[in-house]
């Protein structure tokens, strides 16, 4: 046990390499980076072994967490692997079950492509590098708050998606609140919307458990502002999102081929907005509520 707790001591103090220098800090920066680019290409090798990512979510996968890893640091990188193993446990819990139930409902299947890995890690991406190239502390913090809620908006609608289809009662419309098929865009069940909130606090706590020196609010924040992005993600999927209609087996679908190999007719919401990009209006939306809700804090700081 001992020799196993100095093992995770010196890859914690390898990777968060705390320097006094400035020539230290970019060694340990380029240190970081390594271990993360390692470590991704590891996770995504695996993960495409077990079809959880295509080639180019591979691809970016390892983009996204080597540039999280060195320049947000060890308890950055851990929050993404996360969200990433949970989600892609989640995917094929009773993939079976889902199948028969929603399949021919979602634009993709469980095996993540580039466009996915960057719709859920792009926004969380960009903060890990305002944090990792800003030096004002106050600007640190809110880029940290930002990539919380970023990831805890991606936890939150993966654990309601992969969850909330499973519910043994129909879901409701966000908007209308009348009850349709299972995984219909914009439907919310109970089971869904406790997923959700299960997912982003979840995602705080992760690294709150990991960044002693982050905000005990974090988790709090987490909460909110991914339950907030997940139902954002729904209203947009029941409004503007794009909406396809196949005649031969008469379902509505997001896919603009359906399953069954016919060519499906636009019906609603914007031709040009798929799930991928409410996917990522929803993780920005989370990480600017985040930011907004983190504020207050960091001007007590500054002025302390």
């Amino acid at each position: 046990m001992r020799n196993m707790r100095k093992f995770f001591s010196s890859i914690m103090t390898f990777v968060a390499g705390r320097s006094r220098s400035g020539a230290d800090k970019k060694q340990v920066s380029w240190q970081r980076l390594t271990f993360g680019l390692l470590l991704s290409s590891n996770i995504g090798w695996l993960a495409y072994r077990r079809r959880s990512l295509s080639r180019s979510g591979v691809a970016g996968a390892v983009v996204t967490g080597s540039t999280i890893f060195g320049l947000g640091g060890f308890a950055w990188g851990l929050s993404l692997i996360f969200f990433f193993v949970s989600s892609s446990l989640f995917s094929h819990f009773r993939a079976a079950d889902k199948a028969r139930t929603a399949a021919d409902k979602f634009s993709k299947g469980s095996q993540r492509d580039l466009a996915q890995v960057g719709a859920n890690g792009g926004v969380a991406t960009v903060m890990a590098m305002g944090y990792g190239l800003s030096q004002q502390p106050a600007l640190r913090a809110s880029f940290e708050a930002g990539f919380i809620g970023a990831l805890a908006t991606a936890n939150a609608d993966t654990w309601a998606t992969e969850l909330g289809v499973l519910s043994q009662r129909p879901p409701r419309l966000i908007t209308t609140g009348q009850t349709t098929a299972p995984g219909t865009s914009g439907g919310i069940s109970t089971l869904g919307a406790s997923a959700a909130a299960g997912g982003a606090l979840s995602e705080g706590l992760i690294y709150q458990l990991l960044q002693r020196r982050s905000s005990p609010l974090l988790p709090i924040i987490a909460l909110i502002s991914g339950f907030a992005g997940s139902l954002f993600d729904s209203l947009l999927g029941a409004t503007v999102q794009a909406i396809y209609y196949c005649p031969q087996c008469q379902k509505e679908t997001e896919r603009r081929i359906h399953n069954c190999g016919t060519p499906t007719r636009h019906v609603r919401g914007l031709s040009w907005l798929d799930n991928d990009l409410v996917n990522l209006l929803a993780t920005l939306c989370g990480s600017l509520l985040a930011i907004l809700l983190r504020l207050p804090f960091c001007s007590r700081q500054v002025r302390q």
